[in-house]
């Protein structure tokens, strides 16, 4: 099955260009066939191609069904963006594909990477979210400040995940509550700078390891979310 992805399709009944090259051009679409399109925020329309336009094809909307993200809780991860930006770029794309309703890029003081092109990220996760058969898209922020988050999300749990181990840490995976909120700290290729970490802590976040082995940026990301979502399905059994 192919989504398509149009933000405002019940506005415009119209599908973005992108999208109206690939279903007219790649996929060879006339009207009258039927195509199936999400809005990025919760719904999906059962569509007729009305003009087989390559650059703005119309439809027409058959049905509308509210199709909501599989889990309860808000899960956001920050991490500081990689050196790479095809490592980031695959850690946007694996997220969406997991499951998750916020990334925030956080500017440390060891990150390597102090610029960001959001837009690209967010597009790479609309794809993914195309691809995975969701119908809700996360929210890509653009690069925030570490401080500027250390007061988001008070009411969930919240870890921070670091490699110093002069400070005591807890293991994620036996922490971790299940249908709660959560927002994770994933720090730069080079940690969290020991002020960062002590300002984490004061603000209320639980120290954590995401076990003995050393991850890369992405995959520290990618293990903590899908812990988060590992302890839901065990409460479920």
């Amino acid at each position: 099955m192919i989504q398509f992805y149009s933000p405002d399709i019940a506005e415009t009944l119209c599908l973005p260009e992108s999208d109206s090259k690939h279903a007219v051009r790649v996929l060879r679409m006339r009207e009258g066939d039927e195509l199936q399109a999400v809005d990025g925020r919760g719904h999906v329309y059962t569509c007729r191609l009305a003009d087989a336009h390559p650059k703005h094809a119309a439809i027409e909307i058959v049905s509308v069904a509210d199709v909501p993200l599989p889990w309860s809780q808000r899960i956001a991860v920050a991490v500081a963006p990689t050196k790479h930006m095809d490592r980031m770029e695959w850690m946007v794309e694996k997220l969406t594909e997991i499951g998750i309703n916020d990334i925030i890029p956080i500017l440390c003081r060891r990150s390597e990477r102090r610029e960001l092109k959001e837009e690209r990220l967010a597009k790479i996760a609309v794809s993914a979210m195309k691809q995975s058969l969701k119908a809700v898209c996360p929210k890509v922020w653009p690069l925030t400040p570490l401080p500027s988050l250390l007061d988001m999300m008070p009411d969930a749990q919240r870890f921070v995940a670091y490699c110093d181990p002069s400070v005591p840490r807890l293991d994620m995976a036996r922490e971790c509550l299940p249908s709660r909120d959560t927002l994770i700290l994933i720090g730069p290729e080079g940690d969290f700078d020991p002020t960062e970490i002590r300002a984490t802590l004061d603000a209320g976040f639980v120290p954590v390891t995401l076990g003995d082995n050393r991850l890369r940026t992405e995959t520290a990301a990618l293990y903590a979310v899908s812990v988060v979502h590992i302890a839901d399905t065990i409460k479920a059994r």
